[in-house]
């Protein structure tokens, strides 16, 4: 016959610890979204090709998701420039991009942390790959304002001879 032992009071005390912190923590509740995810999944209805106009002209823009959804690639042909490709991806509380320039440098930007919904999201530069030198032309910033879903526009800021400068592109869905 098997006698019945009380389990030690230790381990009672354990449970009641784990339950107590495990009611009082914060909750992620299953399909509530973090902001950044909102707003990757805002950058996410981009998706199709676009017409638009910018200083140089005329522009046309085509995002598609890639690798297996987790990055936005947009494929950016100003006037009578090369092509330029962008990938945008969800890091944590913000968003990260990384710009493929015709000029042959990669700019790296990100948001800040992303605490309100407005439509509007804000690129800063914190690394550029490619530079020859300190003095190259390269992007510094990059705002995307979406205020409906067949219009946005990307206001692209950079440093040419030390000089800054921005180019606005205004958008339209085309497809």
């Amino acid at each position: 016959m098997t006698s019945y032992r009380p389990l030690p009071r230790v381990f009672g005390a354990i449970v009641l610890m784990f339950a107590m912190a495990t009611a009082f923590a914060p909750r992620s509740f299953a399909g509530e979204k973090t902001r950044s995810a909102a707003a990757f999944e805002k950058m996410m209805s981009l998706v199709g090709e676009w017409e638009g106009i910018n200083t140089s002209g005329q522009a046309k823009i085509t995002y598609t998701m890639v690798s297996g959804g987790t990055a936005l690639m947009e494929r950016l042909q100003s006037g009578s420039e090369p092509e330029m490709i962008t990938l945008y991806s969800l890091d944590g509380d913000h968003l990260m991009m990384a710009h493929y320039c015709s000029s042959g440098n990669q700019p790296q930007m990100r948001t800040a942390a992303i605490t309100e919904l407005n439509g509007t999201l804000v690129f800063k530069m914190f690394h550029v790959m490619g530079m020859k030198s300190a003095d190259e032309a390269h992007m510094t910033g990059l705002t995307v304002t979406m205020p409906d879903k067949d219009h946005f526009t990307q206001e692209w800021t950079f440093v040419e001879k030390g000089k800054p400068q921005s180019n606005l592109f205004k958008f339209t869905r085309k497809s």
